[in-house]
């Protein structure tokens, strides 16, 4: 393109401004039972110099089984300070009901969750897995991966934890570090099996967003540095926007209406059906 004026160019960012504040300040309403919370760091021009900046994505699914990006945030680095303003910003929007919070081990978001909202902690699984076999090393990570797959096979929460402390005794002897990580994750790697079967292959992972991460990462590439946290904020905002339109206009829910229903606080929607 060319020919396009500098007023032009300042006239459709204050659009797309105005579109992406709206949406990311919108009200929230409704039971949101499951909650996945995703980083990922995009560089930014800071007086002059170049920095990293955390940029928060939370994805939630609602009491219909319907899923939607419900908000993000920048900030200089993931302590708990900076998880506790993104949660509280949310629950002020109007987010409840929530169950389940999914992410990876970010120091500080295990305190804010159980601070703001009366939910489980998931620890994401698959970056659990790479935690692990970097104590298993080269030789042993096909079989470590293998022996803590069974605990991840059983079908309820009580079988599968007394299959995750035989896998962790039978490492000790050889790969006791391992042991003792697997001694001190289990209950927040394993708390998805608390949960409806039918969902726990959405719950154990943040991988529900790493497709929108892979999204935000290639069109930000294109840009590399940012000038401002504003520039990112249009950016990445309205990528968010354009994905929780696609979403919106899919037929097919991201989890049953029957499936979800008995998670909702609101009697109206958890009440079993009345036979006729």
């Amino acid at each position: 393109m060319s020919g396009i004026s500098r007023s032009q160019v300042s006239r459709l960012c204050e659009e797309i401004d105005d579109r992406v504040k709206a949406f990311l300040d919108r009200p929230i309403e409704g039971d949101w039972p499951y909650l996945w919370i995703d980083a990922t760091y995009l560089k930014v021009r800071q007086a002059g110099r170049i920095v990293s900046v955390a940029v928060i994505i939370a994805v939630g699914v609602n009491g219909d089984g319907r899923r939607e990006v419900l908000g993000m945030a920048i900030g200089s680095s993931e302590a708990e300070v900076f998880w506790t303003a993104f949660l509280r910003s949310l629950a002020r929007r109007g987010l409840r009901g929530v169950k389940l919070v999914v992410s990876d081990a970010h120091e500080g978001i295990k305190a804010s969750v159980s601070k703001l909202f009366n939910a489980t902690w998931q620890r994401c699984r698959v970056h659990f897995a790479r935690n692990a076999l970097a104590h298993a090393g080269k030789s042993g990570r096909r079989v470590v991966s293998a022996f803590i797959a069974t605990a991840f096979a059983q079908e309820t929460a009580e079988t599968a934890s007394v299959q995750w402390r035989k896998v962790a005794d039978q490492l000790r002897p050889t790969v006791p570090k391992l042991a003792t990580f697997m001694d001190d994750t289990e209950q927040d790697v394993l708390a998805y099996m608390t949960f409806p079967p039918q969902h726990r292959a959405k719950l154990h992972s943040t991988n529900p967003i790493e497709r929108l991460n892979g999204e935000i990462k290639r069109r930000t590439n294109v840009v590399g540095i940012f000038p401002n946290e504003d520039a990112i904020t249009r950016l990445v905002g309205a990528i968010l926007l354009e994905q929780n339109d696609e979403w919106a206009v899919q037929r097919a829910r991201y989890m049953t209406l029957e499936s979800v229903a008995p998670l909702s606080d609101n009697p109206l929607v958890s009440m079993p059906a009345v036979a006729a």
